[in-house]
């Protein structure tokens, strides 16, 4: 995998980078299109979850391929209190290895598969959930990060 942690995306808070988040746990989680069932569960879950992530000094923010507009209206329909970034030219979605072939109704397209990236507070990437499930992965992966500060204080 490349040093992608300084590439610059857009966001609803301004130009962000994965290094803008040293300091701070962070979760980013790629998934593949604003609105849609699937997406909308899992953003919805992660927002839910978001004071216990906040207790445990880690930052949510999604990643898709959506433009800012579109996450705009994603974010306000649901309320959602974490950054989206915009990544239309797939970058970083390319070299976080998850834009890949995809096939529905007999179409094969590229398309984000969800996953999930975790960072430590050195910006250290210490973990990697890949072609998830949206139902119930916002809680797998606070477990994941409760269990991971357990073991590394």
């Amino acid at each position: 995998m490349k040093d992608f942690k300084d590439i610059k995306l857009m966001s609803i808070d301004g130009e962000k980078s994965i290094s803008d988040y040293k300091g701070k746990n962070l979760v980013l989680y790629a998934y593949p299109k604003d609105n849609t069932k699937g997406c909308t569960i899992e953003a919805i879950e992660f927002n839910n979850l978001l004071d216990e992530f906040k207790k445990l000094d880690t930052v949510v923010v999604g990643i898709s391929k959506d433009p800012m507009k579109s996450h705009e209206k994603f974010k306000d329909k649901n309320d959602l209190k974490f950054n989206l970034l915009s990544d239309e030219d797939k970058v970083l979605l390319e070299d976080l290895d998850v834009m890949k072939l995809k096939k529905m109704f007999g179409n094969e397209y590229m398309g984000v598969v969800r996953s999930t990236f975790i960072f430590d507070k050195e910006g250290n990437l210490v973990k990697e959930f890949r072609n998830v499930k949206s139902t119930g992965h916002a809680q797998k992966v606070l477990d994941y990060i409760l269990d991971y500060i357990k073991e590394n204080l």
